[in-house]
């Protein structure tokens, strides 16, 4: 494959691609991922968009009632790019790492980078020194913008990986980031970057160990809005969205930023914000479109706010399996048909999703248009309907990892492999059954951890569960559930006869989890995703420190 000519004057990104040989099959089969060869993904969002429906539309909406317009967001976004480009000396291809709160800020400085022909590299506040020096030592950056309450913890590797003057200080008494942007005019004329130029470097979220650094292009960014966001959730100008996912993760970035500055909406953006918080933000702020996990749907409704939930247009459910149950119980209490989907930080955003009459409960939906799926199995041939195996997916978007041997896990004859059990049916639908590496087999049984999840889940006094295998002297592995109750009960054996006595309702025998034990809360990463590996590794140790059988 031969790329453009790049823009970037620093070319550490294009240089620490994979080789093309090891990259997914690239295809743009629907006219609106046809791109033209330069692009700059920053100037697209907003120059072109208030090209489109003008300045003064509500661009950003928060908690406080305040908001910024289309024409504020283009003016400080382009100050940002000047005190990059004008007092900071970033060339086209330096990476500039953003380390803010979910805010208008980071949004300017994230078209700002862009549109300065920056590689932009998100991270997340939540993240530690060691997280922090993982990332910064591996992108090498020129600039890094933080929040003023995120320094301190990480001033030392700030100091081991770029100058004091590379580091600008967002917010608090002084607000550096805000006085050098006032400084500057505002006006200011995007680079020309190539549309494969590398645009953005964002991290996977580190479920299963060590997070690789995805890298995309300027064209990427723009695909899924316009494939997912314009296709399935069919977003216009006078939808208002909001997520809880921070805009660190991809999740986050499409639903809060990308996909409603593509549309010419609005989005509403708090710091932290939780399902509640914004589902209360609802009514007053007009907000259509909520992105959040399952796990928040359910939260919702247990709170008594389903009839908040049915003033959206949408609801769209990402990042863990949602199962019939928590679909159902959304639809019966609220009226509200979630949109499932499933996606990846390799692939940006969602590739298989229904919305409206297309939903099927229980299935995750069909490929989104402008991509296609397949069942791979072991041999690499695609199976038929029915037969299990492993995703397969293919469009305009695909993994690349920097500098990382994993591209070929991930990438597999063109396939970007991501990691899921599916099947799919006659009709192109896609149900899930595991993670690949959250399935179990015991005593010669395969068993998919979400569905014991869910049958664990359907117990009434149980909050939410994690299903892990655990090693066992006799079956070599067990299922073991993680169970978290509802606020002031504690575990027994009375309650987890009972807990056991729903799933053996549910599911076959063998299916049936060996171990239940009672924790307060789920390790999760900081976009919300439980880290099954942190309770796989716990099992183990315990198992390994005293291997006795326990269960039903």
């Amino acid at each position: 494959m031969e790329l453009s000519p790049s823009a970037h004057v620093d070319t550490f990104a294009r240089d620490s691609l994979p080789p093309v040989e090891n990259w997914p099959t690239l295809e743009f089969t629907i006219p609106d991922v046809q791109y033209p060869e330069r692009l700059n993904a920053g100037s697209e969002l907003v120059d072109r968009t208030i090209a489109t429906f003008g300045a003064d539309r509500d661009a950003i909406l928060l908690g406080d009632g305040s908001r910024w317009s289309y024409g504020e967001l283009q003016r400080r976004a382009n100050q940002f790019a000047q005190v990059l480009t004008e007092d900071l000396g970033v060339v086209p291809g330096n990476r500039v790492v953003l380390r803010l709160l979910n805010g208008p800020w980071a949004v300017a400085c994230w078209l700002g980078a862009l549109k300065a022909g920056a590689v932009v590299v998100t991270t997340m506040v939540a993240w530690r020194s060691r997280e922090v020096a993982n990332i910064l030592g591996r992108v090498h950056p020129a600039v890094v913008a933080v929040d003023h309450r995120a320094v301190e913890d990480v001033q030392e590797v700030l100091d081991e990986f770029l100058p004091a003057a590379g580091v600008i200080v967002a917010g608090g008494p002084d607000d550096a980031l805000a006085a050098a942007c006032d400084a500057k005019s505002g006006v200011f004329e995007a680079v020309d970057t190539a549309a494969d130029d590398v645009a953005l470097l964002a991290a996977t979220s580190g479920t299963t160990g060590v997070p690789k650094i995805t890298m995309h292009f300027h064209r990427d960014i723009l695909a899924n809005a316009d494939t997912f966001a314009k296709h399935v959730l069919h977003l216009t100008e006078n939808d208002v969205s909001a997520t809880t996912a921070p805009l660190a993760f991809t999740f986050g970035l499409g639903g809060a930023v990308v996909f409603p500055l593509r549309t010419g909406g609005a989005a509403v953006i708090l710091e932290r914000a939780t399902p509640i918080e914004l589902t209360r933000l609802i009514e007053p702020l007009g907000i259509t479109v909520l992105y959040t996990a399952p796990t928040g749907y359910r939260a919702v409704i247990k709170e008594g706010l389903a009839d908040e939930l049915g003033r959206l247009r949408l609801g769209v459910s990402a990042g863990e399996h949602l199962s019939r149950e928590t679909f159902e119980a959304v639809a019966e209490t609220s009226g509200l048909r979630l949109v499932n989907g499933i996606g990846s930080t390799e692939m940006l955003h969602v590739f298989i999703s229904a919305s409206g009459d297309d939903i099927r409960p229980g299935a995750t939906g069909r490929a989104v248009p402008g991509y296609r799926a397949a069942i791979i199995g072991e041999d690499g041939s695609e199976l038929g309907p029915g037969e299990p195996g492993r995703l397969g997916v293919i469009g305009p978007t695909g993994c690349r990892y920097l500098n990382d041997a994993r591209q070929t896990d991930y990438v597999h004859e063109g396939w970007n492999l991501t990691g899921d059990s599916f099947i799919r049916d006659e009709d192109g639908y896609f149900t899930f059954q595991a993670r690949n590496d959250s399935m179990i087999v015991t005593a010669g049984y395969n068993v998919g951890a979400p569905e014991v999840e869910e049958a664990v889940n359907a117990h009434p006094d149980v909050l939410e569960c994690a299903v892990v295998g655990r090693p066992d002297p006799v079956r070599g592995t067990i299922v073991n559930a993680f169970v978290v109750l509802r606020d002031g009960l504690e575990g027994s054996d009375e309650l987890t006869a009972a807990i056991l006595d729903t799933v053996k309702s549910r599911l076959a025998l063998y299916k049936s989890p060996r171990r239940v034990d009672y924790i307060t809360e789920l390790p999760r990463n900081p976009s919300g995703k439980v880290q099954h590996f942190i309770l796989r590794d716990r099992a183990a140790a315990e198992a390994a420190a005293e291997p006795v059988t326990q269960g039903a």
